[in-house]
């Protein structure tokens, strides 16, 4: 299951994705709540056909709804011609508009097939750019290499660029490349906690109706992570979250005082709620969601107890846990700066997603303003259906 959310931007070669698995991992581990961002110059039209000041002012629009949390760039150069090229005073202008708040947060940025104007333009700029920026450069000249970093299926990658690096590669060996055969999924552990069903979780925890990954790491964070800044907008250490992850699905005990970082167990949290094969809120109140722009302001918060009182039973009880909990995050939001609101845009897309396909950006509103009202009016929307053997946080 891709469960990867990706944000098409209208007409412009920019492609955003709240990933899964950002770095390429084993089957059954974990993303770390980064963002994705990809630019593919292939797509990029004619010079005279573009205003490159309003593409400029739409990037930093579209970005700074992104660039609060961390980030990766990918940039694939293929398809950047003489027609199509910005001019180097545009460059200049980009990166001096680009200030440290786009930069800071940008963990890395891989530069996929580069050529010589790419070195070119690196060491015109390299006077301007600090030392500690320029370690977050990474050259990928195959995107087998890229493989190496990031989860290769879950890219957007135009057709262009894909049948550029066949060429390449087919090149380099003198011969068409072999292809790339899937191996078969190995079946789950009995201690399996990620990637795995609620169900098959409470059937290996003897009924437990919440997934101990939750228990835990919200009775962590109601402890030690309520006024903590940002939390749920960083990330983790890479290495960290894999390490934990592991502990998780092969039964161990999890010591969270032992890492010594509040943003593990917030990290852990929205991960597992996006490895579900089916999302908390499942597919079918995806599709109601989307309609949700068409229900009157007055009348939003009975339809979401509506919707919220159609689910199962199971996530029912997971959800009102889980939502209990983040209400109480948003009233520090004072001190901790997450909102009701805030919390909707880094939760929403790991509540519900759709069963096909990728999230649109025009879909990203109905669903933060779905997921704000269930955190702000959580006693309304959670207030009366009371199913056997509830658990509050």
């Amino acid at each position: 299951n891709d469960l990867t959310h990706i944000l098409h931007l209208t007409d412009i070669p920019l492609a955003i994705r709240y990933c899964t698995s950002p770095y390429r991992d084993p089957p059954g581990s974990l993303g770390y709540g980064r963002k994705l961002i990809i630019f593919s110059s292939c797509c990029l039209p004619p010079s005279h056909q573009l205003n490159h000041r309003r593409l400029l002012e739409y990037l930093k629009f579209t970005l700074d709804q992104y660039v609060e949390m961390d980030y990766i760039l990918v940039y694939f150069h293929y398809g950047l011609r003489s027609s199509n090229k910005p001019s180097l005073k545009w460059l200049r202008e980009a990166y001096s508009e680009f200030d440290r708040k786009y930069k800071k947060n940008m963990k890395t940025l891989y530069v996929v097939h580069p050529t010589n104007f790419i070195r070119i333009v690196w060491n015109i700029f390299k006077p301007l750019i600090s030392h500690k920026f320029g370690k977050k450069l990474t050259y990928v000249n195959y995107l087998s290499e890229l493989g190496e970093h990031l989860n290769y299926e879950q890219l957007i990658i135009p057709p262009d660029v894909l049948r550029h690096d066949e060429k390449l590669r087919a090149a380099q060996k003198g011969e068409p490349p072999p292809s790339v055969k899937t191996p078969p999924a190995r079946p789950p552990l009995p201690t399996q906690q990620f990637g795995v069903s609620l169900q098959y979780i409470r059937e290996k925890n003897r009924e437990a109706m919440i997934p101990p990954v939750i228990t835990q790491t919200v009775t962590y964070l109601k402890e030690k992570g309520l006024m903590t800044e940002g939390i749920f907008r960083r990330s983790a250490r890479v290495q960290l979250i894999k390490d934990v992850q592991k502990l998780y699905n092969l039964g161990k005990a999890v010591n969270f005082d032992e890492f010594g970082d509040v943003h593990v167990p917030a990290v852990i949290l929205k991960t597992f709620l996006r490895e579900l094969p089916e999302p908390l809120l499942t597919f079918r109140v995806y599709n109601q969601v989307q309609d949700f722009l068409n229900v009157e302001s007055s009348l939003r918060i009975t339809r979401c107890k509506q919707l919220v009182e159609s689910l199962p039973e199971h996530n029912y009880i997971v959800a009102k846990y889980l939502l209990s909990f983040l209400h109480m995050v948003s009233q520090q939001s004072i001190v901790n700066k997450m909102s009701a609101s805030n919390l909707a845009c880094v939760f929403g897309v790991n509540l519900v997603w759709p069963r096909h396909g990728s999230i649109s950006l025009s879909a990203l509103t109905p669903i933060n303003i779905f997921t704000d009202i269930l955190i702000e009016h959580f006693h309304t929307v959670f207030g009366s259906r009371c199913p056997p053997a509830q658990v509050m946080p």
